[in-house]
């Protein structure tokens, strides 16, 4: 994990955020239509310098919950901020300057490039839409910034399918970077890679940061990765936030029973180490029907029935620390770690 961030400031600061869908499903054939809860009530805050990640299984509202953030998914209620601003509401007009400060990083990197145009041009562009700098400046920067990410000169008139998966998401990070953002949203930008090439995506979000000052939301389902890259970290079910804190302390100590079995999956390096895996039973109910009480209820072997009625709220255990269970208790030896 990355050295712990001093600012304690918030950067973004999200609050009881939800996002619901309207879906073609029916109950019955003339009933009304279901809605898909993708996003139920999140609340976190993004400190200035730091990386946070977002963590859980696929169809959790990872990335739902990001795209909140940069208004590409309409929040259904609660507010979201950034530097103190209300982001919610704004007109088109009033996120153009955001959008400057704030920038996504995709998945599949050939999907966000342009197959038409050569990298150094789909670089120079977010300049051009935003009006900085002369065509000879904004050549001279998008060269800068493609080679502090690995990229050499003999490839800036390359097309996108002419690059290697790796190349091309330094191409989009490239792209990110040049208006200087900053806060960068990273939504599984390694999954579709090679684990070489994940590692030095990896190191060079790390380099990023210390040499921009950046701000990153990490988004992934690789806790392994996670616990390597972020100083602080969210765990999300079905989406609901079930445990957040520092990556330290929800690594050492886990409290919440989906976060026990997300951790003991990550591959141990020794081969004569006895395996502590806790195997979750069935799969994630539908976001269109979630259960009532606690969500993750009809899986967990600690529930009650207080877990099938009645819906936990988040508490702290320690420094930071806060879990979504009725079950959780603080262990005595949390806030000495």
């Amino acid at each position: 994990m990355t050295q712990t961030t001093q600012h304690s400031d918030p950067l973004v600061t999200v609050r009881n955020a939800h996002c619901v869908f309207n879906t073609d499903q029916r109950e019955t054939f003339f009933g009304p239509t279901k809605k898909l809860h993708a996003v139920s009530g999140v609340s976190f805050d993004i400190r200035r310098g730091e990386v946070f990640g977002v963590v859980g299984e696929s169809g959790c509202g990872k990335s739902t919950t990001a795209k909140l953030i940069l208004n590409m998914a309409a929040a259904s209620s609660g507010e979201i901020t950034f530097d103190g601003q209300p982001l919610l509401g704004l007109s088109d007009t009033d996120w153009k300057p955001l959008r400057r400060r704030i920038q996504y990083v995709f998945q599949d990197p050939l999907g966000a490039l342009d197959p038409r145009m050569v990298i150094l041009d789909q670089v120079i562009e977010p300049l051009t839409i935003h009006g900085i700098g002369t065509h000879e400046e904004r050549k001279t920067r998008a060269s800068e910034i493609l080679e502090l990410v690995g990229l050499r000169p003999y490839q800036f008139s390359k097309y996108p399918h002419e690059l290697s998966g790796g190349q091309r998401q330094r191409v989009v990070l490239a792209r990110a970077l040049i208006l200087e953002p900053e806060l960068l949203i990273c939504d599984e930008p390694i999954s579709a890679l090679d684990v070489s090439i994940q590692a030095q995506i990896i190191n060079l979000l790390q380099k990023l940061r210390r040499e921009m000052g950046l701000t990153i939301m990490f988004i992934s389902h690789d806790l392994s990765v996670v616990r390597h890259l972020c100083d602080r970290l969210a765990v999300m079910y079905l989406g609901k936030i079930v445990e957040q804190g520092p990556a330290d302390a929800v690594f050492a100590n886990p409290r919440h029973p989906y976060t026990q079995a997300l951790i003991s999956a990550i591959p141990v390096p020794e081969p004569d180490a006895k395996s502590s895996r806790i195997f979750l039973q069935g799969e994630p109910p539908s976001p269109m029907d979630p259960p009532s009480g606690c969500r993750f209820h009809p899986r967990c072997h600690l529930a009650d029935t207080t877990c099938k009625t009645a819906e936990p709220e988040e508490r702290t255990m320690t420094l930071g620390h806060e879990v979504a269970c009725f079950m959780a208790t603080a262990p005595s030896n949390e806030g000495q770690s």
